[in-house]
This record gives C-alpha cells, sequence and structure tokens, in this order.
C-alpha cells in the first residue's frame, strides 16, 4: 500500500510570524485519535511547502510533533553554487530541513519560463542530495479542450525523468497531475478525470521504467482541493494523495482535508 501524502504548498503567503501561529493551530489535534494513530502506523504523511523565509520556523514549529511531517521547499536550482542571485541551491533546501522539494509547479513554467529541459536538471540535482521531487505536471484548458492532455503531461513526465534510474522512481520521487485550467480556479476536475489521468501517467511510468517503479510511485492530484472533495479524490486506485493550495494556508481547512484522507483509510 502506498502511503498517503497530503501536501500544503503555501505559494508566496504566509510570513514567518504568520507561519508560527498556523502550527500552535494545527498540531494540537494530532495527539489524539485518530490522527495519531494514523501518522504512527504510517498511513498517511503530511508536508508542507512554505516560503524558504519560513522555512525553519515550519521546521522549529514541528519539532516534538508527531513522526509524519515533513517539509518541502517551492523551488531550486540545478547547480551546487555559482553566482546565480536569487537563487537557493539542493544542499541549502536540505539544511533547511526539507525533505522534498516541488518541481515544475504550472506557475513555475507559466509565470517564470521553466522549461522541461529545466525539470530535469532539478529532479537530477535534488536526487544528488537525497532530496524527494514532487514533479508536477499537467494540461492548460486549451490543450484540454483540444485533447491533448495525455500526449502533454506524457511529454512533460518522460522529459523530467529522462536520464533518472527507475529504483528512484519508486523510492524518491512523487508525481503531481495538476491540471492547470484547475488551479486557483475553483474548478476541479471531477475524481473519475483525475483518476484517468493518474492512471495513464503511472501507465507511463510502467511502460517506461517498469512494473515496479509504477506500482511504488505515488501519484498526488492537485487543483482546488478542498475539504468537501478529499475523500472522493483519495477513494480512487492511482491518487495517493493530493496537492493542496488555497485551502492550505488556513490551519481548520487543512486539517480538515487532513481528517477526509483519514476517514478513506479506515484509520
Amino acid at each position: 500500500m502506498r502511503r498517503l501524502l497530503i501536501a500544503g504548498n503555501w505559494k508566496m503567503h504566509m510570513t514567518a510570524g504568520e507561519t508560527e501561529h498556523f502550527f500552535k493551530d494545527f498540531l494540537p489535534p494530532f495527539s489524539e485519535e485518530p490522527l495519531k494513530g494514523a501518522l504512527a502506523k504510517g498511513h498517511i504523511e503530511v508536508a508542507f511547502f512554505p516560503a524558504f523565509t519560513s522555512l525553519y520556523v515550519a521546521s522549529f514549529a514541528m519539532e516534538g510533533a508527531p513522526k509524519g511531517f515533513s517539509l518541502g521547499a517551492q523551488n531550486v536550482h540545478w547547480e551546487a553554487k555559482g553566482a546565480f542571485t536569487g537563487e537557493i541551491s539542493p544542499s541549502m533546501v536540505a539544511e533547511s530541513g526539507c525533505r522534498y522539494c516541488l518541481v515544475g509547479h504550472s506557475e513555475r513554467r507559466h509565470l517564470f519560463g521553466e522549461t522541461d529541459e529545466m525539470t530535469q536538471r532539478k529532479i537530477g540535482a535534488l536526487h544528488d542530495v537525497s532530496l524527494k521531487p514532487v514533479f508536477c505536471v499537467g494540461e492548460t484548458l486549451e490543450e484540454r479542450e483540444k485533447g491533448k492532455t495525455f500526449p502533454v503531461v506524457e511529454r512533460q513526465l518522460l522529459a523530467g525523468f529522462d536520464g533518472v534510474p527507475s529504483e528512484k522512481l519508486s523510492l524518491e520521487t512523487v508525481v503531481a497531475y495538476e491540471p492547470v485550467w484547475a488551479i486557483g480556479t475553483g474548478k476541479t476536475a471531477s475524481e473519475s478525470d483525475a483518476q484517468e489521468a493518474c492512471h495513464y501517467l503511472r501507465a507511463v511510468v510502467a511502460r517506461h521504467f517498469g512494473k515496479d517503479a509504477a506500482d511504488g510511485i505515488r501519484i498526488l492530484y492537485g487543483g482546488s482541493v478542498k475539504p468537501g472533495n478529499t475523500a472522493k479524490l483519495l477513494a480512487m486506485d492511482d491518487i495517493d494523495g493530493v496537492l493542496v493550495g488555497g485551502a492550505s494556508l488556513k490551519s481548520d481547512s487543512f486539517l480538515d482535508i487532513v481528517k477526509a484522507a483519514v476517514t478513506t483509510l479506515g484509520a
């Protein structure tokens, strides 16, 4: 059974002070059942992707919390060091207490020109320092309406995974299917549409990297995830978690998403 991953991408929100306040409200319910048991048994993992300025605050806030919480960065440069003003290296991310790092988010692709080649270099650089990429793929509304969803996500996936050993996919990599038309719009892919895309991505991994890699890799859905649609999404066979945007910024709504995930486990 693949461990569920519930991840919150805070984007350019939450100051260090707001981050501290969030965790003071969010963490206490995890000392009680059923949340405590779900974490302790390793059924579920909850990850946060704050702004770089809040990573140390978040790391400190989670000290002493139950096992099962993780931190991630929202971006990384592929070089180990150098004259890259404003960039963050993989080792800097790792030293900040992170386990994960987002790669290829649609906002990075469409607002900042991140290319398929860049995603490939970032994934390799993260693996080099034992960080786990959360690799985002997804189609625009225009591409979807033209029936290009599968070719687009396959191209993105294979470009990013070019040169990645199959064993690193199942153990050290996460994929997030995020249809661009559903991010921050209030529109959510139906659970059947999300399942269809995630199933296709798993089939692509199986075809190119083998059945073991496909069976082991976790594939998340992201795009206007809310407490009310979480359980239906996670009931799908090929959806192993959710990547949450706006609903992860408030402790109560993100907690409700985690609770909904736990109910799908029967924990």
